[in-house]
C-alpha cells in the first residue's frame, strides 16, 4: 500500500508583497540580467503565479519560493499560496525546489515552435528565450562531469575547463547553472 500524498495548501491570500518575510536561508542569488527580464515579464503578463510561503507562530508569512517577486513589486498585492509546513520542512523545500525544476530537459524543437509565432515587445525576454534555446542545443551532461573530487592530501591531476563568457552576466548565469548541476566551479577574471 502506498503512503498518500499530503496536500499542504491551506489558503491562498493576497499579500502586499513587502509583508512577506524573505526565508533567512534563501540561498538563490539574483544577477542583474534575471531581475530585468522578470521586470519584463511582469511588466508584458502580470502575475500569473502564486508565491509560496508558510505561517509562522507570530503571523507573519515567510517566504520559501518568490522571494525576487516581491522584491520586484514591494508595493504590489500578490497571490499567496500559503502552506502548513514547519521551519524544518520550509527548508527542505527552499533547499530542493529550483534545483527539481531545473532537472527537467528541454525539447529544443518544441520550445522553437513555442516561441517562433511570439512577437517580442522586450529585448530582456527575447534575450531570455535566446539564452534558452541555446542552452538546450548544448550537449547534455553526463554523470562523469557532474563527480565531485574527493579531497586527498597527495596531488591528484586535474581536470578543468576554461569557458569564455561575453559578459559578467553570462558568467555568473553560466556558474549558478554549473553549480546547480553539481558541478565544482570557480570564477574568475583574466
Amino acid at each position: 500500500m502506498t503512503t498518500p500524498i499530503r496536500d499542504r495548501v491551506v489558503d491562498l491570500r493576497r499579500v502586499r508583497a513587502d509583508q512577506l518575510r524573505p526565508h533567512p536561508l534563501n540561498w538563490r542569488k539574483h544577477p542583474t540580467a534575471q531581475r530585468t527580464a522578470l521586470t519584463a515579464v511582469l511588466n508584458e503578463i502580470g502575475y500569473a503565479g502564486a508565491l509560496l510561503a508558510r505561517e509562522c507562530d507570530d503571523g507573519t508569512l515567510e517566504l520559501i519560493d518568490g522571494h525576487l517577486r516581491a522584491e520586484t513589486t514591494p508595493e504590489a498585492e500578490v497571490p499567496v499560496l500559503v502552506v502548513d509546513l514547519s521551519a524544518e520542512e520550509a527548508a527542505l523545500l527552499l533547499s530542493v525546489h529550483d534545483p527539481l525544476a531545473a532537472m527537467a530537459e528541454t525539447d529544443a524543437s518544441l520550445l522553437e515552435a513555442l516561441i517562433s509565432g511570439m512577437q517580442q515587445r522586450d529585448a530582456a525576454i527575447a534575450g531570455l528565450l535566446a539564452d534558452t534555446i541555446a542552452q538546450s542545443k548544448s550537449p547534455p551532461s553526463t554523470t562523469a562531469t557532474r563527480i565531485k573530487p574527493t579531497p586527498s592530501l597527495s596531488w591528484r591531476d586535474q581536470f578543468q575547463i576554461v569557458v569564455d563568457c561575453r559578459d559578467e552576466a553570462e558568467q555568473r548565469r553560466l556558474f549558478e547553472r554549473f553549480t546547480a548541476e553539481g558541478l565544482t566551479c570557480r570564477v574568475s577574471v583574466l
